[in-house]
């Protein structure tokens, strides 16, 4: 008889997901959940896992030690679109089917993202801070419109960030060796080279997989060739971005302000250097924390744990 236990790893399933819970609870699955708010860790995860048929992944880390534990299991659901958490060699070596939700958490991103580019740039969430402190501090701040926006990496979030600036009134420019160029010119982005666009943006936006390849992309040398000025903004990966060389950027002036919403170790130790920063703004990994995108996501990933224990072939497969 096929073992349909499901660990529920990412966060809140039954608070936001009661639709894919009942989805589950009808195909006769027996369902554990994370209830905790954050990551599980090597050692919770791994008195479970002999038993699991089926997990929807979130941020944990899915290793080879972890993996070789797991004879039992038949998929792994990545709760989101990045999967750099979950050694997909192994998984492969080991016949564990690895899906993602491609493209489903995308609209979110790109609608935080140009949220918090506004927030930043008009320093909105500093004016609320002072004034609950009593304070009426009118600090002078920038628009959005006329502004470069420089976007790396031009793929699903990317391109819906280009699609959603269109309407501010600003250039448009882009960097990613894989872009669709088709759609980058019926967006009206210019591609260009990643020095080019460093040094000829106002805004630059991160938006890349945080891929081993991919770690300190930006660190001390690529934030001094940015213009002086110019704001950052990551809600890619933390991997992508030396914490320390935006620290030194940010106060030492050269950039004018950034907002991030995921780091090198989550959660953000709360001594980080960077909580001391006024004009850095903070977020804690929530680009896609949305009822809607909650909705979506859990309905995706639950039937790819569906199909592989019926026997089909799931959708959005990685390995």
């Amino acid at each position: 008889m096929m073992n349909k236990k499901v660990l529920v790893a990412s966060n809140w399933f039954s608070r936001y997901c009661s639709q894919a819970k009942s989805l589950l609870l009808e195909h006769g699955c027996e369902i554990m959940e994370n209830e905790t708010d954050r990551a599980l860790s090597f050692q919770e995860l791994e008195p479970l896992v002999a038993d699991l048929g089926a997990v929807i992944a979130g941020l944990e880390i899915w290793n080879r030690g972890l993996l070789q534990r797991a004879r039992k299991l038949k998929i792994i659901a990545r709760w989101g679109a990045g999967y750099d958490n979950i050694d997909v060699d192994c998984a492969r070596e080991l016949g564990i089917k690895v899906t993602n939700a491609r493209g489903v958490p995308s609209g979110s991103v790109a609608e935080f993202t140009v949220g918090i580019m506004i927030s930043g740039l008009r320093r909105i969430p500093q004016k609320n801070a002072w004034m609950h402190q009593g304070v009426w501090k009118q600090v002078m701040s920038s628009e959005l419109c006329g502004k470069s926006v420089g976007l790396v990496g031009f793929g699903s979030i990317g391109r819906l960030v280009a699609e959603k600036l269109k309407g501010f009134g600003v250039k448009l420019f882009a960097y990613d060796p894989l872009a669709d160029t088709a759609t980058a010119e019926r967006l009206g982005v210019t591609l260009l080279p990643f020095g080019e666009l460093l040094a000829g943006c106002d805004i630059i936006s991160l938006h890349l997989p945080g891929s081993p390849e991919n770690r300190h992309l930006f660190g001390a040398e690529q934030f001094g060739r940015m213009r002086d000025g110019a704001y950052f903004i990551n809600t890619s990966r933390g991997n992508l971005v030396d914490e320390s060389a935006l620290y030194d950027a940010l106060v030492g002036g050269k950039l004018s302000g950034a907002a991030v919403d995921v780091y090198e170790r989550e959660p953000l130790d709360p001594v980080s250097p960077l909580l001391e920063v006024e004009d850095l703004l903070l977020t804690p990994h929530v680009a896609a924390f949305t009822r809607e995108n909650f909705h979506r996501v859990s309905l995706v990933v639950t039937r790819a744990v569906i199909d592989v224990f019926e026997g089909r072939e799931p959708e959005n497969l990685v390995s």
